[in-house]
This record gives C-alpha cells, sequence and structure tokens, in this order.
C-alpha cells in the first residue's frame, strides 16, 4: 500500500508539472522591436563600413536576415514611424509631417491600428521605451510600470523620454558648473566639449544665452561629459532589459526606441575617442555643385556651409560612429538579456530605423530627401527555427513591410496595410515582391520631389504634379553610387532614358494605384524628359 500510495503521488505531480508547463506550440511567440533614429544604412560593420565596428548587430544579423536594399517609407521621423507602426503609406496615414506627432487634432490622422494595438487584443503585454514621435492616442496600448516623469510629462509627450532621463540623471548624476570649452547639453542639461563643428565652438554659455540665438539639438557637436552608464541610451536599454526580465513569463511586444544616433551629436567616453577625427574620410559627393539637383537648398544646405568642408565634417562622422557603436554595446546587452532568460528561441527580434543621415553628402547634414544617405536604412530580422540564418535579402523593400510581417510570425490574423510581408522574400516563396521600392513625402510638391523608386539600381525621383518646376531625376547607382550625374533635368541627353523612365513611371503607378493614392494622374501626366 506504501508503494501504491508514492506512485499515485508521483503521478498526480507529473500530471501537475505537465499542466503547468504548455506545450511549446501554445505558447506564444514574443516581439523585441529595436529602432534607431536617423541611422543609415551603412552604419554597420555588416554593410561594409570598414571604420565603424558593430559586432552586436552584426550578430544578429548573421542569426537571421539581412536586408541589404531596406528603404524608409518616408525620410522624416513622425511621417515614417506613423507608416512602421500601422503598416500604411504616409499618404494613407495622413501623418506628412513632424507636426502631425503627438497630440495633434487632425480628421482623418492615423485611424488605422498599430501592430502593438492588434497584439494587446491578442492577448499580449506590450510596453514601449524611447522616443515615441507618433500620434500618442496610440500610445494608450502600453503598460508601462511609469508613464510620466516626475514633472507630470508623459512619456508619449513631444520630450517625455528627455524628462524620464531627467529625473533619473539628477538622483545619480547631478547637474555641476561649466569647465573652460563647455555648453551645456540641451537634452541631458549636462555639460559637452564642443568640436570646431559646433555652431557655438568658442562660445561660452553666458555669451550663447546673451546672444538669444537658436540652439537646436542639430547645432550641437562634441564629447558629453556624462558617464556612459548614465547617458540616454544606456537608459533607454536598461528600461528595456528589465521589462524583458520582469515580462518573461508572458507574452510581450517589448520597444526599444533609441533616440541616437539622432543630434545631438554628442557622445560620452569611451565612444568619442575610438574614432578619432582625423582618421575620418570625407563623403565623396560632399563639394557636389548641385546644379542639377532638386536639393540644391535642402536642410539649409547654403546657410550651413560648415557641412561642406572636408575639415569639420570629419567631427560630425566622428561622432556618429561613437552613437552608433554606444548604442551596438547595448544591443548586445539587451540580447543577452533574452538569453539569459531563456526568451531567444521564442522571440522575434527585429531591429531597424526610421531613415538616415547625410553626414556630409552633397554638403548636407540630417535627412528629409531622397538620396541613399537619407532613404536607405538598416534592416535585420532574426526568429530561430522561423528565419535561416546567414540570410541576405537583396529585395527592395519598406518598413512599412514589417506591420504585415509581425503579425505573420506571430501567427495574428492578417490586417488589411499597404504593406506585404517578408516571409515569403526570406524563404524565396515570394518572386514578385521586392522588385522595387517606393519612398514618399506627401508633402510641397512645389519645392521638392514627392516619390522616389527605386528598381534594378536605377532610381527615379519626381514630384507627383504636372506643374512643378521642381527637377526630375533619374540616377544610375549602379555605375553612379554617390548620386552624381543626374541623367535627367538639364542633362542634353536625358532622351536617351525615356524607356527606362517609363519602365520606372509606370511601375510607381502600379504602386500609387495599389495603395490606393489620389496623385495616379499627376504621375501620369507628368513631363519627366521635356521638363526640368
Amino acid at each position: 500500500m506504501k508503494y501504491v500510495f508514492l506512485i499515485a503521488i508521483a503521478g498526480i505531480s507529473l500530471i501537475g508539472i505537465s499542466w503547468l508547463q504548455k506545450p511549446k506550440e501554445d505558447i506564444k511567440p514574443n516581439l523585441l522591436f529595436i529602432m534607431t533614429d536617423q541611422q543609415r544604412y551603412d552604419a554597420l560593420s555588416i554593410a561594409g563600413n570598414t571604420v565603424l565596428e558593430t559586432p552586436n548587430l552584426d550578430r544578429l544579423a548573421k542569426q537571421g536576415a539581412y536586408f541589404q536594399n531596406a528603404y524608409t517609407p518616408c525620410a522624416v521621423c513622425a511621417p515614417a514611424r506613423a507608416s512602421i507602426l500601422t503598416g500604411h503609406t504616409v499618404e494613407n496615414t495622413g501623418a506628412r509631417t513632424n507636426a502631425q506627432a503627438y497630440y495633434a487634432e487632425e480628421e482623418g490622422l492615423m485611424t488605422m491600428p498599430t501592430f502593438d494595438e492588434i497584439l494587446t487584443a491578442d492577448g499580449y503585454h506590450c510596453e514601449y521605451y524611447g522616443k515615441w514621435h507618433s500620434v500618442s492616442s496610440h500610445a494608450e496600448v502600453y503598460k508601462n510600470p511609469v508613464k510620466e516623469s516626475k514633472n507630470g510629462n508623459s512619456i508619449f509627450a513631444h520630450g517625455g523620454q528627455k524628462y524620464m532621463h531627467l529625473d533619473f540623471l539628477n538622483e545619480t548624476f547631478p547637474k555641476r558648473k561649466l569647465e573652460p570649452g563647455e555648453l551645456y547639453d540641451r537634452m541631458s542639461g549636462r555639460p559637452y566639449v564642443t568640436d570646431p563643428l559646433d555652431k557655438h565652438h568658442g562660445m561660452t554659455q553666458e555669451e550663447l544665452t546673451a546672444s538669444k540665438e537658436k540652439y537646436p539639438q542639430c547645432d550641437m557637436h562634441g564629447a558629453l561629459q556624462v558617464p556612459r552608464e548614465y547617458t540616454l541610451t544606456a537608459f533607454q536599454a536598461k528600461q528595456t532589459m528589465e521589462a524583458i526580465t520582469r515580462l518573461k513569463d508572458k507574452p510581450f511586444s517589448i520597444t526599444c526606441s533609441f533616440h541616437f544616433p539622432h543630434a545631438p551629436m554628442l557622445p560620452p567616453e569611451p565612444y568619442y575617442s575610438m574614432y578619432p577625427a582625423e582618421d575620418m574620410v570625407p563623403p565623396v559627393s560632399i563639394s557636389d555643385d548641385m546644379q542639377n539637383s532638386p536639393y540644391l537648398k535642402a536642410n539649409g544646405r547654403l546657410s550651413n556651409l560648415e557641412y561642406s568642408d572636408p575639415e569639420k565634417i570629419k567631427f560630425m562622422i566622428s561622432n556618429y560612429y561613437g552613437l552608433v557603436k554606444e548604442i551596438d554595446d547595448w544591443v548586445g546587452e539587451i540580447l543577452k538579456t533574452l538569453d539569459d532568460n531563456g526568451l531567444t528561441e521564442n522571440t522575434l527580434v527585429i531591429f531597424t530605423s526610421d531613415h538616415g543621415e547625410m553626414l556630409g553628402a552633397h554638403g548636407m547634414r540630417e535627412k528629409n530627401i531622397f538620396y541613399e544617405e537619407s532613404a536607405h536604412i538598416p534592416l535585420l530580422i532574426r526568429f530561430p527555427g522561423k528565419i535561416k540564418s546567414n540570410k541576405k535579402v537583396d529585395g527592395y523593400i519598406s518598413t512599412v513591410d514589417l506591420f504585415p510581417t509581425i503579425l505573420d510570425y506571430l501567427e495574428v490574423e492578417d490586417r488589411k496595410s499597404n504593406g506585404t510581408s517578408l516571409r515569403g522574400l526570406m524563404e524565396g516563396s515570394d518572386m514578385e515582391h521586392g522588385k522595387y521600392v517606393v519612398t514618399e513625402w506627401d508633402y510641397r510638391g512645389d519645392v521638392s520631389p514627392n516619390y522616389m523608386i527605386v528598381k534594378d539600381g536605377w532610381k527615379m525621383f519626381i514630384p507627383y504634379s504636372e506643374e512643378s518646376r521642381v527637377i526630375n531625376v533619374l540616377y544610375n547607382l549602379n555605375e553612379d553610387p554617390h548620386e552624381l550625374n543626374n541623367l535627367l533635368g538639364n542633362n542634353p541627353h536625358k532622351e536617351n532614358y525615356s524607356d527606362k523612365v517609363e519602365e520606372l513611371r509606370g511601375d510607381l503607378i502600379e504602386w500609387l494605384k495599389r495603395t490606393g493614392s489620389i496623385h495616379q494622374e499627376g504621375v501620369k501626366n507628368r513631363d519627366l524628359i521635356g521638363s526640368r
């Protein structure tokens, strides 16, 4: 009887254990979405960069898929993010400018659900850390333990991430007085040593304050005087790591949205010194005269001449690489947190950026335009057992495609979108998607192009109206990777490219029809050869 009793107890225990441990196929997969701000496609060593070292991002790419030709839906923060979150074009979300982010009140603005709103309805616990920069009503779905800074500012309001970080700094690294050569960083409120590229290099804080000059983030370049463990990048990474550990026993979607390598370009040590400015190489196109380009005056190019200075631009490249390297180190820690919690095998990891950074190319800084440095971005996707390792995908894709890709791999019912799941491209079963990609800026067709299409190494940008005097553009990236020779516009031999132009126009019109654009007729009727 004693042995019968023990056997019965053991049987009951085994039944209990099997009941508690769900079969693998019943466990929902997790999502870890990592996004940087303003990281260009070649700011990765796996992309061929021989100066910048990104071993953790490279490892992520090698363990999954690396997309060599991924492009932003729009080279502007808020429009790009709205499209990534919803899988819809800029025209269809209505988020055409950064002014339509946060608590913008506009009828018809971003009316479709985000992937995290859909995942929440499917039983996922969703949290978001870092830069939001989208319509704040869509952030109500997130269950972050703390949603406000001490001054009552929502983390999903403009500047919310900054105030959360300031709360942390005020407790751990108090503000100090400035030393000679230093100014205050407007984000962290802490000192930085200015570089010669800085707009206010050589000025004191008192002189700068008295001058009442504008002091935007993009004017700041130098070495941030904050220990590496206290920076904004470190803060956002640690929040993400804590969330992963806390949520390890429930299906989650966690986003880590790093602010950097966006301006201010102020890496801390040791990152500031990792890539000495004197060793950096200026862009090949830095001295482009832009006489046959629609972007002659873009991004304040004619007033910010320091970004076409081959010596000064070296400081920006150095700073930028330092910021990316810092991110790579923290991505390594985030991926280790997945490993330590036994979550790696069941987590879909996506790494991308909202848009790129010109970094002195064509004498410009920032983004907003269709050149490769601005529109071409990194994309890495890993899902062990579902996505083969060392997969290089050369098809042309947009990050609009991430919305259906996420729902596909997480086995959530597909929702209508303008994107296409990238699963077929990765598995080799989709022979149609990836032939070309379109990037748009549904804004001011009288001063800049509205559409960019890339196919087979050929790249065209045009406005969406017949009347626009904006210069038409065609580049052959296969022979002109730095986009120095516009084959349209004032090129006397532009008629030689009429067949290629019509091929690209036909693909663009196909895309416009598929996405329900109102600009089909304008594109169809525009004179691409005879006009500018």
